[in-house]
C-alpha cells in the first residue's frame, strides 16, 4: 500500500479502537512478520465488537488480514500470499462465563493459557491443551495453531472438547457456533474447524470448553529398548490393553539425547539415552496409579525392556512439559532445522518409521524422532550449520516421503521449516484432506479471501 493509503486507513482503524492500538511504524510492524512478510498495519482491538469492524474496513479496502495471538506459531504453514492487516487480539482477554459445577468455561481469545490453567487449577480442574509454546501462547491462537498436546491420547485433541465458539465471519459480521453447553444439539460443529485452520476461515473471538477435574495424583512409567521395534511393539501392547493411560509417546535415541540429558529437569531418572525410551503417563488416585504401575511393569518384563522406572509426580509433570514442546523445541536444536509430522493407522506405524529412518540416514542429516499416541509421528531433521546442500537434501527428503504414498497409508506436512526454504518446499503436499470442499468451506465464510491469503492447504 503506498503511505497515503496506509494512512488513510490507519485513520479509519483508529477511530475504531483508538490510535495508540494502530501501528504503522516499522519496528513496531516487524514483530507481526509471518515468513519474512510484512504487514502494513497492526491493530489492536479491545474487544469482539471492535474486531468485526477492523474486518469490515478490510472487507471494504480489499486488504488481506491476518489475526494472531501471541505469534508463537505465525511460522506454520505456506507464506502469504499477501499481507496488509495484522489484527493482534491480544487484548481480548479474559473469562467470559466459567460454571465449575458444569465443567464448562468460555474464554476470550487472547488469553494466555497459563492464565486460563491458574484460573481451572483454582477450582482443580484443568484443560488438557498442553500444546507447544504453552508459556506463552493465547487460547485462540493455540486452537488456530491446531498443535496437539501428550495428553491426546486419553482427552483427544482441542475439537474434542471445544464445545462452541464465537468469531468474526470474512464479511466482518459477528457469528456463533454451538453453545456453553456440553449437551450441545443445535446448529452445525463449525467450531471444530476453527481448531487447525490457521485463521483462514474467521477471527476467533472467544472460545467455550469443556473442562475436566484434575486428578490425586498424575505419575508416569519408562521403559527402554534396544531399538523401535520393541518400542513400538511394547506401546501398541499397552494400546490394546483394557489400560487407559494419559499419554502414551515413544522417543528415539536422539530426541532422548537432546532433551532428557544431564541438564534436564528429569536428570535424576537416569534414562539410557541410547535406547528407544516408552513414555506412559497415568492419573487417579493413590491406589490407582500403584495398580498402573505393577501392570507396566509386568508388560515390560514380558516384552524384554532394557530397564523400566516409575516417575512420581512432579517429575512427571517436569517430563510432561518436555514432551509438550517437543515439536517445536526439535526445530529450534539446529538454525535450519525442519519438523514433519505424520499421522498413520496404529498397524502401518512400525513400517512407516522403519522407511522415514532409513531416508533420514541417506540424506546425511541427523534426526530425531517423537511419537505420539501410536499414530503421530514427529520427526525433525538437523542439518548441520552453515551446510549450504541442506535444502536439497530436505527437498529429496520429502520428495521420498511422496513416493511412500503408494505403499503406506498416512498424511504428512511439514511443520516447521525455514521460511526461506517454503519457495521449494510446499508444506501441505501430502497433507490429506477434501481440498475443493475445504475451499468452498472458505468461499461460504471468508468470500472475499480475507483471512490468512495462500497459507492454508490449497492456497486457502
Amino acid at each position: 500500500m503506498s503511505s497515503t493509503l496506509t494512512s488513510s486507513i490507519a485513520s479509519r482503524f483508529e477511530s475504531v479502537v483508538g490510535h495508540a492500538f494502530v501501528r504503522t511504524a516499522a519496528d513496531a510492524l516487524a514483530a507481526y512478520a509471518v515468513d519474512g512478510a510484512l504487514p502494513s498495519v497492526a491493530v489492536q482491538p479491545d474487544n469482539s465488537e471492535q474486531a468485526a469492524e477492523i474486518v469490515k474496513i478490510s472487507v471494504e479496502e480489499k486488504l488481506s488480514l491476518i489475526a494472531s495471538g501471541a505469534r508463537t506459531s505465525l511460522g506454520i504453514g505456506m507464506a502469504p500470499s499477501s499481507y496488509e492487516v495484522a489484527l493482534d487480539m491480544t487484548r481480548v482477554r479474559g473469562i467470559a462465563h466459567y460454571d465449575a459445577g458444569d465443567l464448562t468455561i468460555s474464554v476470550n481469545a487472547g488469553t494466555p493459557l497459563t492464565e486460563l490453567a491458574r484460573i481451572l487449577a483454582d477450582k482443580n480442574q484443568f484443560l488438557p491443551l498442553a500444546v507447544p509454546f504453552f508459556e506463552r501462547a493465547t487460547v485462540g491462537g493455540a486452537i488456530a495453531s491446531g498443535l496437539d498436546s501428550p495428553l491426546r491420547h486419553f482427552y483427544g485433541t482441542a475439537r474434542d472438547f471445544i464445545i462452541g465458539a464465537e468469531f468474526v465471519d470474512g464479511t466482518g459480521a459477528l457469528a456463533k457456533s454451538g453453545g456453553r453447553v456440553v449437551k450441545n444439539v443445535t446448529g452445525y460443529d463449525f467450531h471444530k474447524l476453527l481448531n487447525g485452520s490457521l485463521g483462514s476461515l474467521a477471527v476467533i473471538t472467544r472460545v467455550n470448553f469443556r473442562t475436566f477435574p484434575l486428578q490425586p495424583s498424575r505419575r508416569g512409567f519408562l521403559a527402554s529398548f534396544a531399538d523401535d521395534a520393541g518400542a513400538l511393539a511394547f506401546a501398541r501392547q499397552i494400546a490394546d490393553s483394557p489400560l487407559t493411560p494419559t499419554v502414551l509417546e515413544v522417543l528415539s535415541p536422539e530426541f532422548a539425547e537432546l532433551f532428557l540429558e544431564e541438564k534436564s529437569p528429569v536428570a535424576s531418572l537416569r534414562l539410557d539415552v541410547e535406547a528407544w525410551t516408552v513414555c506412559v503417563g497415568f492419573e487417579g488416585s493413590a491406589e490407582v496409579c500403584e495398580r498402573y504401575r505393577r501392570d507396566l511393569s509386568r508388560l515390560a518384563r514380558t516384552a524384554s525392556a532394557r530397564d523400566a522406572i516409575a516417575v512420581h509426580d512432579s517429575q512427571f509433570l517436569s517430563l510432561l512439559a518436555i514432551l509438550r514442546e517437543g515439536p517445536a523445541a526439535m526445530s529450534q536444536v539446529a538454525i535450519q532445522g525442519v519438523v514433519l509430522r505424520f499421522v498413520t493407522l496404529p498397524g502401518k506405524l512400525p513400517d512407516l518409521v522403519r522407511a522415514l529412518r532409513s531416508f533420514a540416514s541417506s540424506s546425511w542429516m541427523s534426526s530425531a524422532i517423537l511419537i505420539r499416541s501410536a499414530a503421530i509421528v514427529y520427526l525433525a531433521l538437523l542439518p548441520r550449520d552453515g551446510d549450504e546442500t541442506a535444502i536439497k537434501q530436505a527437498a529429496y527428503f520429502w520428495k521420498s516421503v511422496g513416493s511412500l504414498r503408494g505403499q503406506l497409508e498416512f498424511s504428512a506436512s511439514i511443520l516447521f521449516c525455514p521460511p526461506e526454504w517454503k519457495s521449494e518446499l510446499d508444506v501441505w503436499a501430502y497433507a490429506d484432506g477434501a481440498i475443493d470442499l475445504g475451499q468452498r468451506v472458505k468461499k461460504a465464510f471468508d468470500p472475499s479471501g480475507t483471512f490468512a491469503r495462500g497459507r492454508f492447504v490449497g492456497g486457502a
